[in-house]
């Protein structure tokens, strides 16, 4: 299988990365189509940042900052992602134009599970200790690959058990989501462990 590239395109004033480099749709949406000219086949669209600390924010103002970006890259060339834990924002974004539901929270949020369902989407699985707000805030293990291959194993299988078949369930280990720097070069080392779950793997470092 060859590697696929996800471009991260972040349309909020305080992600960790790139936060308010691409809040104006206009600057998000030319910033999309140089990554897909660059070579990624995945556009990644958050609106709700999910770095350590980081403060809640209403679905309205999470759609408001995702939904035209969305509209404007439809064309670019690459499958569109949307980076979010709410329902609701879901089932606007597949609207949208949506291919993948990529979902930090491992679709464990009220709804979360019908609604990727019913959009028919591919779906990320993320594993993160905690939430946003407190993730980094002491986490522990006592061996975080096996606890974090536990925890996808059954999110996969409430994913299947929702109406996601398998073929359209990836998994991600959550890099620095509720993990030490020990944790995450642990998960490194023991990463070729994730395919036994017999699903492909998204590295998010």
């Amino acid at each position: 299988t060859v590697p696929a590239i996800m471009g991260i395109l972040n349309v909020t004033p305080d992600s960790f990365s790139d936060g308010g480099q691409y809040s104006a749709p206009a600057l998000a949406v030319a910033a999309g189509r140089a990554m897909a000219s660059a070579g990624a086949s995945i556009i990644d669209i958050g609106g709700e940042s999910t770095r350590p600390g980081a403060a809640t924010i209403t679905r309205n103002q999470e759609l408001a900052r995702v939904l035209p970006s969305l509209r404007g890259l439809n064309q670019c060339g690459a499958v569109l992602s949307i980076d979010t834990r709410h329902a609701e924002v879901m089932e606007r974004a597949a609207d949208a134009g949506a291919g993948i539901i990529n979902d930090v929270a491992g679709l464990g949020g009220e709804g979360a599970l019908q609604a990727a369902a019913q959009t028919g989407c591919h779906v990320v699985i993320m594993h993160m200790q905690g939430s946003p707000e407190t993730m980094q805030v002491d986490p522990k293990y006592d061996f975080a690959p096996v606890e974090v291959y536990s925890f996808l194993e059954g999110r996969i299988a409430a994913a299947i058990a929702a109406g996601i078949p398998r073929a359209k369930i990836s998994i991600d280990p959550g890099f620095g989501f509720g993990k030490t720097l020990y944790h995450n070069l642990q998960l490194v080392n023991w990463l070729a462990m994730l395919h036994g779950l017999g699903v492909p793997l998204l590295f998010g470092a």
